[in-house]
C-alpha cells in the first residue's frame, strides 16, 4: 500500500498546535479553498452532535469538489486513535489517526503526528492509501502522491501562517 508523508516545522508550542488541530474549525481553516469543503455533520463517540473536540470515535461527514470540477465527493472519516485523548495535556508528542469509512478511496488512513521541539512543533502527516479501480488503481497508486502534494503543502502553509508571530 502506498504511503504519502510530509513534515513541517511550526513556530508554536505543541499544546497550541495540537489544540488547533483537535477541532472541526481547525479542519475548515486548514483545508485549501480549491477543495470546496463542506462539513455535512460531526458526531461524537456517544452520538452527540457538533462536539467541541474531535476525540477518538468522532465521525465527520463531509464532501469535497476539487477545483469545482465534477460531482461532489462524499467522505466519512472516523477518528480511530487519539493520544492524549480528550483535553489531557500534551507534553512531548501527540497524534491522532482518522480513517475513511466511506469515500472515493479504497483505503485512506491519515496519521497526524506532533512532536515538541523546544518552543516549536514538528507536524508529520502520513497517509496510507489505496486508489479505487482495483488493479488499475494499484498500478497508479504511487503516482497519486503528486496530487496530494499540493493539498498538504497548502495545509502546512496555512498551519505555519496561523502561528507565525
Amino acid at each position: 500500500m502506498p504511503t504519502y508523508r510530509r513534515t513541517v516545522r511550526i513556530p508554536a508550542p505543541i499544546d497550541e498546535v495540537w489544540a488547533f488541530h483537535s477541532t472541526i474549525d481547525g479542519l475548515r481553516r486548514l483545508t485549501p479553498d480549491w477543495m470546496n469543503l463542506v462539513i455535512d455533520g460531526v458526531e461524537g463517540p456517544e452520538g452527540d452532535t457538533d462536539p467541541e473536540l474531535l476525540v477518538e470515535g468522532a465521525r465527520i461527514r463531509m464532501s469535497i469538489r476539487p477545483f469545482g470540477v465534477g460531482p461532489r465527493q462524499r467522505w466519512t472519516s472516523k477518528i480511530i486513535e487519539r493520544t492524549p485523548d480528550g483535553d489531557a495535556p500534551v507534553e512531548k508528542r501527540a497524534r491522532f489517526v482518522d480513517n475513511m469509512e466511506d469515500g472515493p478511496f479504497r483505503t485512506w488512513e491519515h496519521t497526524h503526528a506532533f512532536y515538541a521541539d523546544a518552543d516549536q512543533t514538528l507536524l508529520v502527516d502520513s497517509v496510507d492509501y489505496r486508489l479505487p479501480l482495483g488493479r488499475l488503481g494499484d498500478v497508479a497508486g504511487p503516482f497519486a502522491k503528486v496530487g496530494f502534494e499540493g493539498m498538504f503543502r497548502d495545509r502546512h502553509r496555512r498551519t505555519v501562517d496561523r502561528f507565525e508571530p
